[in-house]
């Protein structure tokens, strides 16, 4: 039997027909269930569940306390901040069974989402977004938006490396990347 290339703490339950890739590390409690997909280096922390069918890209940080249900796509270089939350049905109900309805949820390239945030299922969460910490999402979000609030409402954009933009001379800079951006049509486009 070949070793394995990830690293599971003891205490990780690692169910088996699940994929996980080179060089993640599963901590404390954790349990990754069947038929879900983890990308090369993700860091999945203590006391999380990831769902069938979850597929997370490469270098995803899922943090403490996180429960990624069956309907979630993570891209690559995702942040999930501690103990946020993503819901997978519209209106549930415990005596009524609607796993035949769970709603997609999809979390682009670089994102990230703040701890305590809440995604209601069913809302894409573009590149680069930022969600700040508790915020509610109850719509979706643009690429390099940056949105705070309960219900989560947009108040700025973010550059890739999560600095906030300033577009008041027409093209916002990053100050650690110094990449340039520019606001065309209510997105977000880089200017090379």
């Amino acid at each position: 039997m070949a070793e394995k290339e990830y690293f599971a703490h003891p205490t990780a339950v690692i169910d088996e027909g699940c994929k996980i890739g080179k060089g993640t590390k599963i901590w404390h409690f954790s349990h990754i269930m069947p038929d879900c997909v983890l990308g090369e280096n993700c860091n999945i922390g203590q006391n999380c569940v990831i769902s069938p069918e979850v597929v997370l890209g490469n270098n995803v940080k899922a943090q403490n306390n996180i429960s990624i249900y069956s309907g979630v796509t993570c891209g690559d270089d995702v942040f999930l901040g501690p103990s946020m939350v993503f819901t997978n049905v519209i209106n549930p109900r415990s005596a009524i069974v609607r796993k035949h309805q769970y709603a997609k949820t999809n979390v682009g390239k670089g994102a990230s989402i703040g701890a305590n945030a809440t995604i209601v299922c069913g809302h894409d969460i573009g590149e680069y977004a930022f969600i700040g910490a508790g915020a509610v999402v109850t719509k979706n979000v643009p690429a390099f938006s940056l949105w705070v609030g309960n219900p989560a409402k947009q108040i700025g954009w973010m550059s890739e490396y999560g600095h906030r933009l300033n577009f008041k001379k027409g093209v916002a800079v990053c100050p650690e990347s110094k990449e340039k951006y520019k606001l065309m049509k209510g997105k977000v486009v880089k200017v090379k």
